[in-house]
């Protein structure tokens, strides 16, 4: 079993740094004037899919191996799920432009939070 626990940490830096290159992408379209485009939602999607996959390691971590060191790490795992959606439903009103921006911070806010949940590990 640790090496879910194993896993579950490697899994958390290639997200903080999928979320970087989500965010930078989101700044880039915007800084060019665009919307998002097909293929940085479904970079978004694949983001929100694996923050979730990350979620289901962590609870497997928890009930079989041991519990986070801090349980603030349990509540920065949620918010690593639920941030993305949320943004891209508050954001679904905005201009293009605006839209690629916000996604673009909303991902950096993202890779934040997942290395929050690293040190709080």
């Amino acid at each position: 079993m640790e090496i879910f626990l194993s896993l579950h940490g490697r899994i958390a830096w290639a997200l903080v740094l999928y979320y970087v290159a989500v965010g930078l992408w989101g700044f880039f379209l915007g800084a060019r004037n665009s919307g998002p485009t097909p293929g940085f939602r479904g970079a978004i999607a694949i983001a929100v899919i694996a923050s979730v996959l990350q979620g289901a390691i962590g609870v497997i971590v928890l009930v079989f191996v041991r519990p986070p060191a801090d349980s603030l790490h349990l509540l920065y795992g949620v918010a690593l799920a639920l941030a993305m959606p949320l943004a891209a439903s508050l954001v679904r009103d905005r201009a293009p432009r605006g839209q690629s921006v916000a996604l673009g911070f909303a991902a950096l806010f993202t890779a934040g939070l997942a290395i929050r949940g690293i040190i709080t590990a």
